[in-house]
């Protein structure tokens, strides 16, 4: 998994717990990295995961919340960082539907290496938009937040509706998201 992720989820975490609660979390996890971490380095997915549950003790705040408010942090981020995918696009479903071939496309040729989930997109009418979330490293919940605040930054209203379909190998979500009237 790409050193970003782990980056901003211990930027995140600093910015909620604190840098002593960090360190904490840090030295009690068996991190194979130390917690040493750069944007552009790879790592283990697995230590993710320790961290998440890390933070989730220290914080108080359950597995999913945590991965819903990291989706959160990281959609912000992405905007601010790569604003130029958020710009040429109109609205909340326009962006969700251009990660797979375009926002994807530009990052394996940064990374060839970047083990990237799958986002199936399909529009039913205007105002639905079906996503199936597709990746061994079962982030749903991570997901889930990624989109919730896709439509914030859009200035969008929509309910969310995410159905389980995962596997003993895969992490599968289908996101059901139904734009409100405005």
């Amino acid at each position: 998994m790409k050193g970003i992720v782990f980056v901003e989820l211990l930027a995140m975490a600093d910015h909620a717990l604190g840098e002593d609660a960090v360190d904490g979390v840090i030295a009690r996890c068996p991190l194979s990295s130390k917690g040493a971490y750069t944007a552009v380095g790879t790592y283990p997915s697995s230590e993710l995961g320790q961290l998440v549950d890390g933070f989730s003790h220290a914080s108080g705040d359950s597995i999913p919340a945590l991965q819903r408010a990291f989706g959160h942090w990281m959609l912000r981020r992405f905007a601010a960082t790569f604003p130029v995918f958020f710009e040429v696009q109109q609205d909340a479903f326009t962006m969700l539907e251009s990660i797979e071939n375009e926002v994807h496309a530009e990052v394996r040729k940064l990374y060839p290496d970047a083990e990237l989930p799958t986002f199936d997109t399909v529009r039913e009418g205007d105002d639905t938009l079906v996503m199936t979330y597709r990746s061994p490293r079962r982030l749903i919940d991570f997901c889930h937040g990624l989109i919730e605040e896709c439509l914030v930054h859009f200035g969008e209203q929509a309910s969310i509706t995410c159905t389980d379909l995962s596997t003993a190998e895969m992490g599968v979500a289908e996101f059901r998201i139904v734009r409100k009237a405005a």
